[in-house]
Parts: structure tokens; sequence; C-alpha cells
């Protein structure tokens, strides 16, 4: 293990949760924006937004085009729906200060489109997950993509797996020297990557890295082998957007994030969807704060 390098547990990060406050109304505990993609392809959003609100968000809202929302409407009652078409809709959208962290990327699809949403984003200084298309969408380009996250100011996580990062930073990325450690060059390219972008990277695997912009480096390793499914690295999206929200800073909420995902696999169980992951987030918040109820 590089030697920066620490096993990510509560003890890394639960000094920097944010206690709720009896007297706390829903916008102090914060409030998520997570882009839809089109009508065929809303599950990814749907259980990035389920999980943000699952890990402790006050508010969760997803925006789109009506036709996607339309199929929204027919799985969701606590999440918000809003219309916004395009660029100009989420920057419109995001007039409103109350929405303090941002998702994009599950399915929202490939290319210059994607690439604006999260010039937008970034331009309207909010936390932000980056995640799967929005990572692809800048493939080859990631100088463009950290000149943008230098804008913000803001808790930036970008939680790509290995095909993704590889993508992203193109041939900045040279593998000839990973010998036979590839976990220790896992790590090192993690950390390189942190400090290029200026924001916090989750590299996902069997054991995920995260590594922060000032050379802070955790490995995971509570992920059970069956999160190893389709829709499992959205709800990981989610529960960080909603760490984030609440006012987490990005290394620790990206931390956090990944545990509390590895601990929800385990209280989901073998045979689990991302459904069911989705769903179990709550109770892994819950045995995070020692609370034993829903924990059956």
């Amino acid at each position: 293990m590089n030697s920066n390098a620490v096993v990510n547990a509560p003890a890394l990060w639960r000094h920097m949760l944010i206690d709720q406050a009896p007297d706390a109304h829903k916008y102090q505990h914060g409030s998520v924006l997570v882009w839809s993609g089109p009508p065929l392809a809303t599950g990814a959003a749907r259980l990035a937004a389920t999980a943000a609100l699952r890990a402790g968000a006050g508010l969760v809202t997803l925006a789109g085009e009506t036709a996607a929302l339309m199929v929204h409407a027919a799985h969701v009652t606590a999440i918000m729906l809003k219309r916004a078409d395009g660029p100009a809709g989420l920057a419109t959208l995001l007039e409103d200060s109350r929405y303090n962290a941002v998702i994009l990327g599950p399915a929202i699809g490939v290319g210059a489109h994607t690439c604006e949403l999260v010039a937008v984003a970034m331009a309207a200084r909010r936390a932000c997950v980056l995640d799967a298309d929005a990572l692809t969408s800048f493939a080859g380009k990631a100088r463009q993509l950290a000149d943008l996250i230098a804008v913000n100011g803001y808790p930036v996580v970008l939680t790509p797996h290995d095909g993704e990062f590889q993508k992203l930073m193109g041939a900045q990325l040279e593998q000839s020297d990973v010998g036979g450690d590839q976990a220790a060059w896992r790590m090192d390219r993690a950390s390189e990557a942190a400090a290029f972008f200026g924001a916090t990277l989750v590299l996902k695997g069997s054991r995920t890295i995260i590594a922060a912009t000032d050379g802070r480096l955790a490995v995971n390793d509570n992920a059970p082998p069956w999160l190893a499914t389709a829709g499992s690295g959205d709800v990981l999206s989610g529960i960080i957007g909603g760490m984030l929200a609440q006012g987490m800073p990005g290394f620790e909420a990206a931390c956090a994030g990944v545990w509390l995902h590895g601990l929800a696999g385990q209280i989901a169980g073998r045979g689990m969807i991302a459904d069911d992951l989705a769903l179990a987030v709550s109770k892994a918040v819950a045995r995070l704060h020692g609370d034993p109820a829903l924990l059956g």
C-alpha cells in the first residue's frame, strides 16, 4: 500500500458528519439536484436521487425534459421533479441557491451537450459529483475538465471506474510502468489525477481508492463482490451527493459515501440489484449512527 494511504473507516471522517438539529428544516439538510437522462434512460438518475435522499439530504430534485419527468413521476413520491431543457434550463434552476449539490452523469448521454451541462454546473459554483457520461464526455479532454473545475471553488468529486478513468485521461495515462503492482499503480494514478483536476477522485473497483487534492489517500475494503452490478455506481454517486449537500468536504464526503455504499451492499445481501442497494442506504446510515432500528 502507498505510504500515504489509510484504510477507509468512519474514524477517518466521522468528525465531519453534520448533526441534524432537532429544529432544522429540510433545506438545512441540503438540497441535491440530479440531472435526468432521456425517457428510455431514466433509471440511473432515479437510483442516484433515491440514494441521495436516503443518505440524509433534506430535499432531492430530478430535473430534465418533460418526457423523462413523466417516467419518473410513475416511480417516485418523495423526490421532486423540475422541468429543465438543456444547459440553459439547468442554469435557470441553479439560480436558486438552495440547490447546493449537483449530480451529473448517470445515463445523461455522451457528447458536447453533456460537456455544456458540466460547464454550467461549475460556473454556478456548486458542490458536484461527476460520474459516468459526465466523465466519458471529456474523454481525452482532461485539461478542459480541469479548467472548468478550477472556476468552481466548491467540492467536486469524480467517480470513474478504471475504464472511464483511462478514457478520461487518454494519452496522459501511461501504463508501461504498471509492472506487477497494479494496486500501487492505481493509487499513484488516482493521487496524480486528484491533484491535476483539483477534485477528489474516487477510482472505483473491488478496492476503491479515494484520493484528495492534498495527497491524502484512502483505500476501501468493506465492499462485497455482489456490488459489481448494473446501477451500483449510480447509487454511490447519490450517496456522495447527499453527503456533499449536508456540508461535508469533498474527500470526507467521498470516503463516507464509499464506506456506506459497501455497508449497504452487505445489508442488501447476495443477489441484490441496484434497487435493493438504494433502499439499503437508509439502513447503512442508521447503523453508522448507532441506531439499531430498521436493520433487520
